[in-house]
């Protein structure tokens, strides 16, 4: 990747309404993201009518409703995904979507998507890992609440089934919703860099920014955000996703990191060769030198500009002749 891909996550935060999915796309692609992500799910096929709520999702949402019953008005059905899809395209946005159960990963596959997005939660689901697998397709892997053991065996599983490892990227990711800081552990990205020889990004659920910054600074190569319309709306994620203005300082800040991250070339960069002869000094006359007298201590000093003799010559010109008279502070010459 020539530049860090940045994924801005619009989730469920479209409560449904493929008009606010629409806006979401736009100010994605306002602030400078490369992709905006949503969620593909069939309630039934993902979640159970006795499954519990996150602590975070009765926080946001209330207690009285299942989790059934909370995700259910979040779907966005065949024909919301084909006109997301095709206003992505308009926008020059690329469309991206995470399957949460086996019917969904069939429906991404059949319109066409290329890059296929697996979340913490599925990276023990064999079953789903295998359909995925057989795709050969592009994939981002989160891996919020996965020991690296885990990790390595989702990555097998998907290798056997037919994806080609180089085409597997990972993110380091907690799914605390928002994240506590002292939970991030950014340095695990670093033990996956090692371990596992392959891209690796991260997927943010702390609530600010400072935390994906660091990250694009370690190396990731791949940054996820939430992000929503107003924080003040209905539903789980979004109090601990980014607002518009929030999303734009991100993107922009990242742009600015990995802009200042550079070659790891140490050398004059291209702005400031022109401070060399400001800043650096060179050998001048500490007084009134005649031709013929000999070069000194005590005759010579070192003083700005630098665009002289340097003193890195100090100890070849002590003992040498003047050619010329030289005024006090005056560039020697020989």
């Amino acid at each position: 990747m020539s530049k860090v891909f940045i994924i801005a996550e619009a989730g469920v935060n479209h409560n449904g309404s493929l008009e606010l999915a629409r806006k979401m796309v736009e100010v994605a692609k306002d602030v400078g993201a490369d992709a905006i992500k949503f969620q593909t799910f069939i309630g039934e096929k993902v979640i159970s009518r006795f499954a519990p709520k996150a602590e975070y999702q009765k926080q946001t949402t209330g207690k009285d409703e299942s989790q059934l019953e909370m995700v259910k008005k979040l779907e966005l059905d065949e024909n919301a995904h084909i006109t997301l899809m095709n206003y992505c395209k308009t926008k020059n946005i690329i469309f991206l979507s995470t399957p949460f159960d086996l019917d969904s990963i069939d429906l991404l596959n059949k319109l066409g998507l290329e890059i296929f997005k697996i979340p913490s939660g599925e990276i023990t689901n064999l079953p789903y890992l295998r359909k995925i697998g057989k795709l050969n397709k592009k994939i981002i892997m989160s891996t919020g609440m996965a020991w690296m053991e885990e990790i390595e065996t989702a990555i097998n599983i998907l290798v056997k089934s037919g994806t080609e490892k180089k085409k597997i990227s990972i993110l380091h990711c907690n799914t605390e919703y928002p994240t506590p800081y002292v939970d991030v552990n950014l340095r695990a990205m670093i033990t996956l860099q090692e371990n596992l020889k392959l891209p690796v990004g991260y997927s943010d659920h702390t609530s600010g920014i400072e935390v994906s910054i660091a990250a694009v600074a370690m190396g990731a190569v791949i940054i996820e955000k939430h992000f929503t319309l107003d924080k003040g709306m209905d539903g789980p994620d979004h109090k601990a996703s980014l607002d518009p203005a929030e999303l734009k300082s991100m993107v922009q800040s990242i742009r600015n990191v990995e802009n200042a991250l550079g070659s790891a070339i140490k050398a004059p960069s291209d702005s400031e060769l022109k401070n060399i002869v400001i800043a650096r000094k060179s050998i001048i006359a500490a007084k009134q030198i005649n031709k013929g007298e000999i070069f000194t201590e005590t005759n010579l000093t070192v003083k700005r500009p630098g665009n002289g003799i340097s003193p890195m010559m100090w100890d070849e010109l002590i003992g040498k002749t003047a050619k010329k008279d030289f005024k006090e502070d005056e560039l020697i010459e020989l």
